[in-house]
């Protein structure tokens, strides 16, 4: 991308303001606000109402492109006069955005700008002055490590900055232009390291932060990374990785880790990575790196087609997850965490003696225990069993295991089910407290919905959820004045945060269920 010039700018303007304060407020309401950052200047927006300001689309790393393509993330080139911050920078490159299933387009990235080109990112303030020092929330959007970008408007940063955060969202390379491995790329790596460009990408987003955020109102010393799905699990892989020590303190994990040895989803062993790489790359009929290097973006998203994970590379990830954790967490953190319930896999229930005979298929002599927690007694009991099962196997277990590990450790966790069922029209009825519902309501952009004839309750139950996710970004507990009590997540009986249409706290729902299934899908002296 090309330095911007503008003609309003001139070199004398341009030497007056590199002397002023890093922090430069408009006069007037609308007039944007220019900071300087470690690469140049910047000129944000103000909200409609006066009281955030935006700076969009800052390159936190030099465009991954050319020779640095599959390659860790370099430093962003200065900029000679005042850059707009004032549109969002292209999504990663990925298939076509399409809306599927319960996911209409304010959950999608939009069809343009998308580009290799993406390491971009964009922050939120209402702060005054840096030396306000407000907690920061550094948001990983999810997309099952494939699709996904930070311009999608459910993740839209203004409402949380209104209530006195810094919020950061952050791009990073998805599918095979983040996860790609291969013995050539292993070898020529400082770091003898391949298939972690999308860990490398969040991780250079923090280190941004920590060395700019104070320039926006921020601290950096109390980071908080919030991520949802493919986001939530990315944050368990840096929460265990050395390389993000220092880099934030809170952890809020919407459902999803990586924490299960046998769960539904987990880092890949680094030959095994390399070894699809060079099918691929076999595949795709190229002779070399450079070769494949040379080749359009769109090029290399058609002929390397596959589904891609975290590779434990030996660098940014020494050992698979759960093994990082095996000792306990390995960062002292505080975990918010949670599931919706309704969220599954999407495979269609089968007959109740179809179900019986899969779990016998699978656990052997445990699926009578299986039965008892998720029983198939008749059709409707089965068809309800299994999409619990799923929930609980996919997502459920998957932060459970992440809020007993912080207890036995002493650490604080607190966990939320979340139960409220978006009003909805027509066949979205039916996807209930889908996969992704929580985020709308958590980040306070239920204003973004299409088609949802919202209620009262709505509306109070987002000013709840913003109220607890600022509340522990800000001290660790979610806590607050005129909030239901949130008890902190106990290894006997575990503990949750109901959040429907009333909010509650009790036992976490189907708490033997997910003990059982943490046994038999995580073997290991973690659980």
């Amino acid at each position: 991308m090309k330095p911007f010039r503008s003609p309003w700018f001139g070199p004398a303007l341009i030497f007056v303001l590199a002397l002023l304060p890093a922090w430069v407020r408009a006069a007037e309401p609308g007039f944007p606000t220019v900071v300087r950052i470690e690469n140049g200047l910047l000129a944000g927006l103000r909200s409609t109402d006066g009281g955030v300001m935006s700076f969009k689309g800052i390159p936190f790393a030099a465009p991954p492109v050319g020779d640095l393509r599959w390659k860790e993330p370099q430093r962003a080139p200065d900029w000679a006069g005042v850059r707009p911050a004032d549109a969002f920078g292209p999504s990663p490159m990925q298939p076509m955005p399409r809306p599927f299933g319960v996911y209409t387009q304010e959950f999608l990235i939009p069809a343009q700008p998308v580009s290799e080109d993406c390491l971009y990112l964009n922050v939120w303030t209402g702060a005054k002055a840096p030396s306000e020092r407000r907690p920061v929330i550094v948001w990983i959007y999810g997309g099952g490590f494939g699709t996904g970008g930070s311009n999608v408007p459910i993740y839209d940063g203004e409402a949380l900055a209104a209530r006195g955060v810094v919020f950061v969202s952050i791009n990073y390379r998805v599918g095979v232009f983040g996860f790609f491995a291969h013995p050539e790329l292993t070898k020529e790596s400082p770091n003898k390291a391949s298939g972690h460009y999308a860990l490398m990408d969040q991780l250079a987003a923090l280190q941004w932060v920590k060395r700019n955020i104070a320039i926006f109102g921020g601290d950096p010393d109390n980071v908080t990374v919030a991520g949802q799905s493919a986001g939530a699990m990315s944050i368990s892989a840096l929460a265990g990785s050395p390389l993000a020590r220092g880099l934030f303190r809170r952890v809020i994990a919407e459902s999803g880790s990586l924490l299960v040895r046998e769960g539904a989803f987990r880092t890949v062993d680094r030959a095994a990575a390399e070894q699809s790489g060079l099918a691929m790359m076999n595949a795709a009929g190229a002779k070399s790196l450079a070769e494949l290097r040379a080749r359009p973006a769109e090029a290399i998203l058609e002929a390397l087609r596959g589904r891609f994970f975290p590779v434990v590379d030996g660098y940014v990830l020494p050992e698979s997850v759960p093994d990082l954790y095996a000792d306990g967490p390995p960062l002292e953190i505080d975990l918010l965490t949670g599931w919706n319930a309704d969220e599954t896999r999407g495979a269609a229930p089968v007959s109740a003696a179809a179900y019986r005979e899969q779990l016998r298929s699978r656990f052997g002599a445990d699926a009578l225990a299986v039965l008892r927690q998720y029983p198939a007694e008749n059709e409707v009991d089965a068809g309800v069993s299994q999409r619990a099962f799923s929930r609980d196997e996919t997502f459920g277990v998957a932060g459970f295991k992440w809020a007993m590990l912080q207890a036995r450790a002493g650490r604080r966790a607190y966990v939320y089910s979340f139960e409220r069922k978006p009003p909805a029209r027509g066949d979205y009825v039916r996807y209930g407290a889908f996969h992704t519902a929580e985020v709308p309501y958590a980040l306070g952009t239920l204003s973004f919905l299409q088609n949802r004839p919202l209620e009262a309750i709505d509306r109070t139950l987002s000013n709840q959820m913003m109220a607890y996710w600022v509340n522990f970004a800000r001290t660790g507990d979610p806590n607050g004045p005129d909030l239901p009590v949130w008890n902190k997540f106990a290894t006997n009986i575990g503990g949750s945060l109901t959040l429907s249409e009333t909010v509650t706290y009790g036992p976490t729902p189907n708490f033997e269920g997910l003990l059982l299934l943490l046994r038999l899908l995580d073997p290991s002296p973690t659980r």
